[in-house]
């Protein structure tokens, strides 16, 4: 997963320091750069751009089709096919961006931004996915178990005043399950994420705690990792807790979220396979003149 991502963000770094000067000229003045022949859409880099796109793109659509073929399924394990889905579902669109020269005109135009569409809701569906425990009992039993090491952890470490009471009290706190029920289905979402961002920043402070003006500094205030092996105990035991609690009571909200997803994600993404096919054939029959 990893090296993906860095192999990726290698790609989109070397075409962004190569091209800077040519993808930042007017539309009238590129004919004239001595970049123009390799990175227009039909040039030698700007062609093989196009082609990697399309290319991601069938990888892409093999995550769904997996389903239907039984002698895909074998292959690899969902996990790993979700998250390759995911890579190439956020680099396509810097991909084609790329090999568009950053012009989006036309029925390549209307692609690129259905893509862009697909490409964002795409992220959206993979923190949903998340969300949800593929086992609620077994979810809700090892939260019973985290709570019952969290409460003697925390007793041992409140003795010893490495982490303050208020600030473990705030990390897992969460709102109650009639709150929840009332809220709408976008509304859950927006609060969910909301409550991701805000246990980041509790579990900063928490650390905060423990943590002397040298290593508050270091740890950019609490946000990295302490060598601390209690507090990172604590935090981490803490920081799990609240996560799964999170999700078991958000569990009805985000099934809610992710079937709306479904409608949503699946008919944009074959309007841009249509798109796409349409605009690689017409290319095809002009002969590449950009």
């Amino acid at each position: 997963m990893a090296a993906g991502y860095f192999l990726f963000a290698t790609l989109i770094v070397a075409l962004s320091v190569y091209g800077f000067d040519y993808y930042t000229l007017g539309s009238a003045d590129r004919p004239f750069s001595s970049k123009y022949q390799a990175l227009r859409p039909s040039g030698i880099i700007g062609l093989k751009l196009g082609w990697l796109g399309v290319f991601m793109f069938l990888v892409i659509f093999l995550y769904p089709l997996r389903k239907h073929w039984s002698w895909l399924m074998k292959k690899g394990n969902s996990r790993h096919w979700l998250d390759y889905h995911v890579i190439l579902g956020i680099a396509a669109p810097f991909v084609i961006a790329f090999h568009s020269s950053f012009k989006f005109s036309g029925f390549a135009g209307m692609a690129f931004w259905i893509m862009f569409a697909v490409s964002v809701s795409g992220i959206v569906g993979r923190y949903l996915y998340g969300q949800i425990p593929r086992n609620l009992k077994a979810a809700e039993m090892t939260q019973r178990e985290l709570q019952e090491f969290h409460q003697q952890l925390a007793g041992q470490l409140q003795q010893q005043r490495l982490v303050s009471e208020r600030d473990l009290k705030a990390l897992l706190t969460l709102p109650s399950r009639e709150r929840v029920q009332k809220l709408s289905i976008i509304t859950a979402l927006v609060y969910m994420f909301a409550l991701d961002l805000a246990r980041a920043v509790r579990v900063a402070r928490l650390r905060r705690h423990a943590l002397t003006l040298g290593e508050k500094v270091s740890t950019l205030g609490g946000f990295l990792k302490t060598s601390n092996h209690d507090v990172e105990k604590a935090v981490g035991v803490a920081r799990e807790d609240a996560g799964l609690s999170k999700r078991i009571l958000f569990l009805k909200r985000s099934e809610q979220v992710f079937h709306l997803w479904h409608v949503i994600h699946k008919p944009f993404s074959y309007t841009f396979a249509l798109l796409a096919l349409f605009h690689i054939g017409l290319e095809l029959a002009m002969g590449f003149r950009w």
